[in-house]
């Protein structure tokens, strides 16, 4: 049995708490003065802890010189105490700053090779379903190949970007050709889908290892038999000589940049990405193409003319990216940093449109079809330049699909839309899709560092 003052004994012997200093005496606030900056500074709690940890502070000093539990207990009062003061972090570095020329050369690379139709429509028949079935598996084909050479490229140096060129460039060329033997048969257009074929797979290995001027000096002759046309038609024989050239130089170009790539050493990276990854970008180059070659009524006009932009494309492309890392840096919230990257988004999709606004009065192409297609390829791009692959290919594949069928093209009976109409609602809606989630997911700040 023990007595009252035998339990008040016995109380006192407990361990007790230490106590929480008045906020008048807390050395919380000499902390929080001298960590002011990091504070500050900091966007979340753990980042304080970091610091605090790095600075040797013992669990002894929390619990008996500032009195709190444990380290992660003082970095969350000090992140509530300090207000946010995000320094400014200055212009700094910009990665996605390119050159103009560069993207301009570019852009004469995407639009000179169309020189070639222009030059060799006497030597094909009125109808060239087997050309567009041999360019569309080509564009799917190659588009594919480019991605994977890429990321062989960022993994495994030039060596492995060029073995990887060294098998699957072959292989588009005899698919993209088998393509047009099954439907035109032999002739002038499976000839013509041959050369096509080899030349857009030379043209593939170029620009990825980085050899544009090598693909310009090969549309030299290309370029110049179509200069001509105003005041000399070239009969066949020119004209083939003039195509043929243009597909050996491209050719053996890229044979030559392959061989030459083939004996530089391989980096030591780690494994790269599954060939599944590559499958949305070559959906991707099938759905753009099937678009391209729907376009209503002046449809060879609306291809070249989307050709010649490719370039400002580009450079539009670099230069969202560019103005949304600037956006990032003076942003303070993630609400005011997804509302700049919104504001950049319609400011690039503007210039770009404008651009193919200019070139559709003068040559009698639909202006509304060809902006609405524009900025579905446009916006796609982007997301796939991101790394955002599926969505770009999941809605262009329904908005292919979507005017085929809107045009009469699946369903027999009269067509629901005109090709002008189809068009407009098809990508349309695909521009719609892919803006909500181009806002979605580059509205993210992670999407930029």
């Amino acid at each position: 049995m023990t007595g009252p003052g035998d339990d008040r004994t016995a109380l006192l012997s407990l361990p007790v708490p230490p106590q929480r200093p008045a906020r008048a005496d807390d050395p919380l606030d000499k902390l929080a003065e001298r960590l002011a900056d990091v504070c500050g500074a900091a966007v979340h709690p753990d980042e304080i802890a970091a610091v605090l940890e790095s600075d040797g502070l013992t669990h002894e000093q929390i619990t008996t010189r500032y009195a709190r539990r444990d380290l992660f207990a003082v970095a969350e009062e000090l992140y509530a105490r300090v207000p946010r003061r995000f320094p400014d972090p200055g212009p700094g570095a910009d990665p996605w700053r390119t050159s103009s020329r560069q993207c301009l050369l570019r852009g004469m690379l995407f639009g000179l090779p169309g020189l070639a139709y222009l030059l060799g429509a006497g030597l094909l028949p009125g109808r060239v379903t087997g050309l567009a079935a041999s360019a569309l598996v080509a564009w799917a084909w190659n588009q594919a190949l480019a991605h994977r050479a890429y990321v062989r490229l960022a993994s495994g140096g030039r060596r492995a970007a060029a073995r990887c060129l060294l098998l699957g460039a072959p292989t588009g060329v005899v698919a993209a050709a088998a393509a047009a033997l099954a439907v035109s048969g032999t002739g002038a257009v499976s000839a013509f889908a041959a050369g096509e074929a080899l030349y857009l797979a030379a043209a593939t290995v170029l620009l990825v290892l980085g050899r544009e001027q090598h693909l310009l000096i090969a549309l030299v002759p290309t370029a110049a038999g179509a200069a001509c046309i105003p005041l000399w038609r070239p009969g066949t024989v020119p004209v083939v000589v003039l195509l043929l050239a243009t597909v050996a130089a491209a050719a053996l170009s890229a044979v030559r940049e392959i061989v030459r790539s083939l004996r530089t050493p391989s980096s030591s990276a780690p494994g790269t990405a599954p060939l599944a990854a590559s499958l949305p970008y070559g959906l991707f180059g099938l759905a753009g193409g099937a678009l391209t070659l729907m376009a209503p009524a002046a449809g060879r006009t609306a291809a070249v003319v989307l050709t010649l932009s490719m370039g400002m494309a580009e450079w539009l492309l670099y230069r969202y990216r560019s103005l949304t890392l600037t956006a990032l840096r003076r942003s303070r919230t993630p609400q005011g940093f997804r509302l700049r990257a919104a504001g950049v988004l319609a400011l690039c999709l503007t210039q770009y449109l404008a651009v193919l606004a200019a070139p559709a009065l003068f040559t009698g192409v639909p202006a509304l079809p060809l902006l609405a297609l524009g900025a579905a390829l446009w916006v796609a791009l982007l997301l796939q330049a991101a790394g955002i692959a599926w969505p770009s290919a999941v809605a262009c594949l329904g908005a292919a699909a979507a005017e085929l069928a809107l045009s009469g093209g699946v369903f027999p009976g009269p067509a629901l839309l005109g090709p002008a109409a189809a068009e407009l609602v098809a990508c349309g809606c695909a521009t719609a899709v892919l803006l909500v989630v181009t806002c979605t997911r580059m509205g993210r700040t992670t999407a930029h560092r």
